[in-house]
C-alpha cells in the first residue's frame, strides 16, 4: 500500500503528499476532504485504531469525519491531548497515553497518539487525531510528515 522509508514503518510521506494533492485535486469542500484525508491517513498508516477530525467551536471540540469506532463528541480546550494540541497550537505525540495527565479514553484499546493543529490563514480550525493500539507508535519522522500533510490538507480545503 505504501513504501517504507525505514525498518521502523514510517511510511514514504513524500509520496503521500502527492498521493493526497491527487486525491485533493478539484474538490474544496470541508466534509468531502476531511472525509477522505481520515479514510486516507486511516488505511495508509498501519497499527491505526482512529484518525480524524475535531473542530473548534468556541472554546471546545466538537467531532468531525473520522475513521474507527465511534468517539468523543465534544471536548474542551485544555483537556486531554486533543485539547492541549489545540492551546498549544503544536502537535502533541504521546508514547504512552495512560502517562498522559488527563488523557481522555474514548477508546480503552488506544495506547498512543499523536494530534496535529490544523490551522488556516493563522486561525486554528480543529486537530486531526491519530491513535495506534501500540505504545510508542509515532516517531519524529510521523510527526514532521504527518505536520506536512495536514498543511496539505488545510491549503487545499476551504473553511469549515
Amino acid at each position: 500500500m505504501f513504501e517504507t522509508s525505514d525498518r521502523t514503518r514510517t511510511p514514504n510521506y513524500e509520496e503521500l503528499d502527492k498521493q493526497l494533492a491527487a486525491l485533493f485535486e478539484g474538490e474544496r469542500n470541508f466534509i468531502a476532504n476531511a472525509a477522505q484525508f481520515s479514510a486516507f491517513i486511516y488505511q495508509t498508516l498501519d497499527a491505526l485504531n482512529w484518525s480524524g477530525f475535531y473542530l473548534a467551536h468556541g472554546q471546545e471540540l466538537v467531532l468531525g469525519p473520522f475513521q474507527g469506532k465511534v468517539a468523543c463528541v465534544r471536548i474542551p480546550f485544555g483537556r486531554g491531548v486533543c485539547g492541549t494540541t489545540a492551546v498549544k497550537r503544536e502537535t502533541v505525540v504521546v508514547a504512552d497515553v495512560h502517562a498522559f495527565p488527563g488523557h481522555i479514553a474514548c477508546d480503552a484499546a488506544s495506547n498512543s497518539e499523536i494530534v496535529l493543529p490544523v490551522i488556516q490563514n493563522g486561525e486554528l480550525i480543529g486537530v486531526f487525531d491519530i491513535d495506534s493500539p501500540e505504545t510508542n507508535r509515532f516517531s519524529d519522522a510521523d510527526r514532521i510528515g504527518l505536520e506536512k500533510l495536514v498543511a496539505r490538507f488545510a491549503a487545499m480545503t476551504d473553511k469549515p
